[in-house]
């Protein structure tokens, strides 16, 4: 599976391509969390197309090169609903609708600091489905009328992450509020980042998050739990993204 580069209107973006046995395929954008474009990331991407989806997994950290800068800078285009961030999705986007490998149905799927990106972006920014996985946002993403209009979500979050406590609840009370066919489930005993398995792939975790995760998180990887969000995420793409939505 191949590096690429995206062109956005604020120069070159790193990303990698995962294509699956079969092409055209609908089209994914996968949204790195706080770690940046690590080996975890690139596996994301490779499981979708292992599921029948031409995956990117694209570098927002590109421009500062990772780090609390670029975390901020991220979180900053999430609050003000428009900013470099939200340019280079949507050059993503463009870039794998544009491919003759696609079908030009594209989804958005983001974990932790993105898992909330995800979810802002889907209404009105030409995504066909959304995964949103434990990701805060700032309190207008969780309004009906905010989301009136959004694309399909499914969302997964740990029950022991108290950094994320009720957000689920109020999520699905949202989305079902604004009418968004969604399929949102907490998982009793997981914690932040359970489908990112950051150990088993080599990925160095700062010291200040390791505190954080294990204090206010509970993070941790869990397979099971994985097995389970990841087989919720495919048939909900499937259906919104491999089929009309009538199912037809």
């Amino acid at each position: 599976m191949p590096d690429v580069t995206i062109s956005t209107p604020h120069g070159t973006m790193p990303a990698y391509l995962a294509e699956p046995a079969t092409t055209p395929a609908p089209g994914v954008v996968v949204l790195h969390d706080a770690y940046g474009m690590t080996a975890d990331h690139r596996a994301q991407a490779d499981w979708l197309a292992e599921a029948g989806y031409l995956a990117v997994a694209v570098d927002l950290f590109h421009w500062g090169g990772g780090g609390l800068k670029c975390m901020r800078a991220v979180f900053g285009d999430i609050s003000a609903r428009q900013g470099r961030s939200f340019d280079d999705v949507e050059a993503a986007r463009g870039w794998l609708a544009d491919r003759p490998a696609c079908t030009g149905r594209i989804g958005v799927m983001g974990f932790c600091m993105t898992g909330g990106f995800a979810l802002v972006l889907a209404p009105g920014h030409g995504f066909s489905a959304s995964s949103v996985n434990y990701g805060s946002v700032p309190a207008y993403a969780y309004h009906p009328d905010f989301l009136s209009g959004a694309c399909p979500v499914v969302a997964s979050y740990g029950r022991r992450d108290r950094s994320l406590r009720g957000v689920a609840t109020k999520l699905d009370a949202a989305l079902t509020q604004a009418r968004v066919p969604h399929d949102v489930k907490e998982y009793p005993d997981a914690g932040h980042s359970f489908l990112n398995d950051h150990k088993g792939h080599g990925v160095h975790i700062p010291l200040v998050f390791k505190v954080m995760g294990s204090l206010v998180m509970s993070s941790g990887y869990r397979p099971a739990d994985t097995a389970d969000a990841r087989h919720r995420i495919v048939a909900l793409f499937d259906e919104y993204l491999k089929d009309s939505p009538s199912g037809s």
